[in-house]
């Protein structure tokens, strides 16, 4: 009735009982079978490799590694060109891998999926990257296997040291490249800068102070100059007047010989500028000054007591004559003298005008040069920076490529030979045995409740209950055949007085 009434544990005991059978020979026979079934199987062993990668020996603060890529990333690169189809046929060739009867593709994809690589990720929180990897080959044969993983093992710790040698030998050589084109560059720039500073010499900007200060040296140069010039043309007017006395004197009466307004006014003149010159480079309380200012005040004695002119003094020159008395002719040679003078210092003050008129040219241009020479000054100093990062760069590769080529450098170190397996991986015996085991008693569950559901016997009082929905007088248990000696069915009385229980009889109230 399974499936008709919920059921108890008593009900499952029963049911284990009298059908306990299905599901021991099934538990027995399947193990049996599936270990029988492996005897049939082809083994399958597997030899497997330990690979740690180290890092290099000198620290990245003293040579910055050339290969920066990421280890899964070089992992995987390398495990496809090492599975490659040029790679593995002399392996398959060499060890005879595959069926025979399989054609060279079918064997290549066969020893790939034979081929496993498995990375090891660090336990250690924060420490990144890998710290080695498993190779692991499988194949019929465990010698064979053993001597696969060593091959394809030393592929590997090959190819990560050519790939470790040419990336830095290929870094140092494009660098190398990189750093010509730029000393080509610099030395473009450095003559490019040479020639507009020679081009430009006196208008640099670093030249712009001393100009300046040319200038003003110029500037007081011609001051000095224009006030040569005019105490030159002074002394000439003094010169002339003094020449015109002396000349006038030569004609008049030995009483009569005095000197003239004009004459004493130039003299006075002259007295006031002497005495602005010394008092301004000394003391009212200078003895010079002092006697200077006596001149001056006798001479304005003499002018304020001297009776008027008779006749207005000619202020033209008299013409030498061979009657000219030595003082004339000395007056008339100063007069020369000071010509000369005036000549020569109206010549400098006008080449010192025309120096200041280039040294002004040069400031006025001043910046629009500095303008150009900060255009020239940022390009060479970007090529000059560029340079020399390329250059400590190229310093940079060379020491990585000389740390390559030592095998001092981030490497494939073996650390576990390939191992002869001793047992294969597959098929395991006890997994199939233990698989035959389960698959019984679920097939032997299964078939039981499956006869259990289909049964329709009425066995205890409530199977009665469930299916009739009245109440049980009394049961009666199942009386099977039973033959007697000979072979002959025995008589129903008898096996009824047999098989009568008294404790499966039950009484029960019909109205109750």
């Amino acid at each position: 009735m399974l499936g008709h009434r919920p059921l108890i544990l008593e009900d499952y005991v029963t049911i284990l009982k009298r059908r306990g059978w299905m599901i021991i020979i099934p538990a027995i026979l399947l193990p049996i079978i599936a270990v029988a079934i492996t005897y049939r199987l082809t083994p399958i062993y597997t030899s497997q490799t330990l690979v740690l990668i180290e890092p290099q020996t000198v620290p990245d603060t003293y040579v910055k590694p050339i290969i920066t890529e990421d280890l899964d990333s070089r992992l995987a690169s390398m495990k496809e060109q090492i599975l490659s189809r040029s790679r593995l046929e002399p392996i398959i060739e060499k060890f005879n891998l595959g069926s025979p009867g399989m054609d060279m593709d079918d064997k290549v994809t066969t020893t790939r999926k034979n081929i496993s690589i498995t990375p090891i990720h660090s336990e250690i929180q924060g420490s990144g990257g890998l710290p080695g990897f498993f190779i692991a080959f499988t194949a019929s044969d465990p010698h064979t296997a053993q001597l696969v993983c060593r091959e394809i093992t030393s592929l590997f710790i090959s190819q990560s040291l050519q790939a470790s040698q040419a990336s830095a030998e290929g870094t140092t050589q494009f660098i190398k490249g990189q750093l010509d084109q730029a000393k080509a560059d610099l030395d473009s720039q450095d003559e490019k800068l040479a020639d507009f500073q020679r081009q430009n010499m006196g208008t640099l900007p670093e030249q712009e102070q001393s100009n300046m200060a040319m200038l003003a040296t110029l500037n007081t140069q011609l001051d000095a100059a224009t006030q040569a010039l005019t105490r030159a043309e002074h002394d000439k007017s003094l010169g002339e007047a003094l020449l015109a006395n002396q000349s006038s004197q030569q004609v008049q009466a030995p009483g009569q010989r005095a000197a003239t307004p004009q004459v004493q006014q130039l003299e006075l003149q002259k007295l006031e500028e002497q005495e602005a010159d010394l008092k301004n480079r000394y003391t009212p309380d200078y003895p010079d000054v002092i006697t200077v200012q006596r001149e001056i005040s006798d001479l304005r004695k003499q002018m304020a007591q001297a009776p008027p002119p008779a006749a207005p003094a000619t202020t033209t020159a008299p013409q030498s004559s061979r009657y000219d008395s030595p003082g004339v002719l000395q007056l008339r040679a100063q007069l020369a003298a000071i010509d000369q003078e005036i000549q020569q210092k109206k010549k400098d003050q006008a080449t010192i005008q025309g120096q200041i008129g280039l040294y002004q040219g040069r400031l006025q241009s001043t910046p629009l040069i500095e303008a150009k020479m900060k255009d020239l000054t940022r390009d060479h100093q970007t090529q000059q920076d560029f340079y020399d990062s390329l250059k400590a760069k190229m310093s940079q590769s060379q020491m990585a490529t000389d740390l390559e080529r030592r095998q001092e450098g981030e490497q494939f170190r073996l650390m576990d030979d390939a191992n002869l397996p001793d047992a294969p991986t597959f098929p395991k015996r006890g997994v199939f045995a233990a698989g035959g085991f389960v698959l019984g008693l679920g097939l032997g569950l299964l078939f039981i409740a499956f006869l259990e559901y289909k049964d329709k016997s009425l066995r205890t009082e409530r199977d009665v209950w469930a299916f009739t929905k009245l109440p049980t007088l009394a049961t009666i248990t199942l009386i099977p055949e039973a033959k007697g000696a000979g072979g002959k069915q025995r008589p129903l009385k008898d096996r009824l007085k047999k098989n009568v229980n008294p404790t499966n009889k039950t009484l029960a109230n019909a109205g109750g």
